[in-house]
C-alpha cells in the first residue's frame, strides 16, 4: 500500500513539474473505476457519473501548475464528492435511475458455472442489502469497505469525525449483517453462529474475492 501511494505521489510529480501525459494516462487508470463507483452512490446515473469522473480528472491535467494537492487520492474523491452534490442540486428534479449491479464486483468463472451463478445471487443480495444503508452510511462503508481508504481519509472526503466515520461503518455492518444473516445460514447452513459478529459480511467478502 505505502509502495502504491509513493508511486501515485511521483506520476504526480510529473505530471505537475514535466506536463507528462503518459503519467495522467496511469493516474487516469488508477482512479477511474475507483471514482465511477464511488460518484454513481450519489447520482444514481453511470452516464452522468462518467461525464463528472472524466471533469474532474481532466480539471486536474488543465490545472496542475496551479493546484498543490498533498494526497491525490484524498483530493480526487473529495472533488468527486463535490462536482456530485452540485450535479444533484442543479438537477434535483430530474428522476434518477438506481443501476441495479453496476458491475464494480462484476467476476467471470467460465470453469465453474454453477459456482459462478451461486457468486453472482450473493453479490447481488449483498449490493441489494448495501443499498438499503442510509446515504452517508452507504458512502462510508464504500470508502473503507470496498475503496480500502483509512477512517481518516473517508472523514476528510466527507468532512466529518474519524469517530463519526467509525460509528457510522460500525452501524452499517451491523445492519448488513442482520439483513444477511438469515440468507447465508439457508445456503452454508454447517457456518451457523450466535455469536460471531459481522459473520455474513465476511463470509460474502471472503467467498466472492478471495
Amino acid at each position: 500500500m505505502q509502495k502504491n501511494k509513493e508511486h501515485i505521489a511521483r506520476l504526480l510529480e510529473r505530471i505537475c513539474r514535466g506536463d507528462d501525459e503518459k503519467a495522467f494516462e496511469e493516474i487516469f487508470q488508477i482512479f477511474y473505476e475507483r471514482l465511477l463507483n464511488f460518484c454513481i452512490v450519489y447520482v444514481k446515473d453511470k452516464a452522468c457519473a462518467e461525464e463528472i469522473i472524466s471533469s474532474v480528472l481532466l480539471k486536474l491535467w488543465m490545472k496542475r501548475k496551479e493546484t498543490e494537492i498533498r494526497n491525490l487520492e484524498t483530493y480526487l474523491f473529495i472533488a468527486v464528492k463535490n462536482m456530485s452534490l452540485n450535479q444533484i442540486k442543479q438537477y434535483s428534479n430530474l428522476r434518477l435511475v438506481y443501476l441495479e449491479d453496476a458491475g464494480v464486483h462484476e467476476i467471470i468463472n467460465p470453469h465453474d458455472p454453477g459456482k459462478e451463478l451461486e457468486k453472482r445471487e450473493l453479490i447481488f443480495k449483498m449490493n441489494e442489502a448495501i443499498e438499503t444503508l442510509p446515504l452517508q452510511c452507504k458512502i462510508i462503508f464504500k470508502l473503507i469497505k470496498e475503496e480500502g481508504l483509512k477512517y481518516k481519509q473517508a472523514a476528510e472526503i466527507l468532512d466529518i469525525s474519524p469517530r463519526t466515520v467509525e460509528t457510522q461503518l460500525v452501524r452499517a455492518m451491523k445492519k448488513l449483517d442482520h439483513i444477511l444473516t438469515p440468507y447465508i445460514d439457508s445456503k452454508q447452513p454447517s457456518a451457523k453462529s450466535k455469536s460471531k459478529p459481522f459473520k455474513s459480511f465476511n463470509f460474502l467478502f471472503s467467498w466472492i474475492f478471495f
